[in-house]
């Protein structure tokens, strides 16, 4: 009996793809998917409503779980971080971006609320999606890591 209920768990846990799965975030639609392995990153970036600068958060996929690890921006101001913390380091890109890093937290429940002044840019496996015209403006949008039998 034993057996007959680890094989399927098995592969299902080993073998099944994972996607990352955006959902609405009030109904609980699925409005994206997007294939990802454990060890891939992605980004959102969006120009912040108070200091009107770009940022990009990225992230990366470990398992099932999804973990902020750096965070990009071009500007002080409020609601980006302004001291670096224990374990993070700084560091400036070419352009003059300001990248933390360093962070490596779980975000058991990341959303984001799709500008309606400006987007938020979606970067994946190589492509760039606008969450605008996928989710729609003013929609809160989760993010998680699904896995899907065939």
């Amino acid at each position: 009996m034993a057996v007959i209920i680890a094989v399927p768990l098995i592969f299902y846990f080993g073998f099944s793809p994972s996607f990352l799965v955006l959902t609405h975030g009030n109904t609980g639609k699925i409005l994206g998917e997007f294939p990802v392995k454990s060890g891939d990153e992605f980004s959102v970036s969006f120009v912040h409503s108070v200091n009107q600068s770009s940022v990009t958060d990225v992230y990366a996929i470990r398992g099932n779980a999804i973990f902020v690890i750096r965070t990009i921006y071009y500007s002080f101001g409020a609601g980006v971080q302004t001291e670096i913390q224990e374990g993070q380091t700084l560091e400036y890109g070419d352009d003059g971006a300001m990248i933390v890093s360093g962070f490596n937290k779980r975000m058991d429940n990341l959303s984001y609320i799709v500008g309606t002044v400006s987007d938020h840019i979606l970067e994946i496996n190589g492509q760039t999606v606008s969450l605008r015209e996928l989710c729609g403006k003013n929609t809160c949008v989760r993010f998680a890591v699904r896995r899907k039998l065939f």
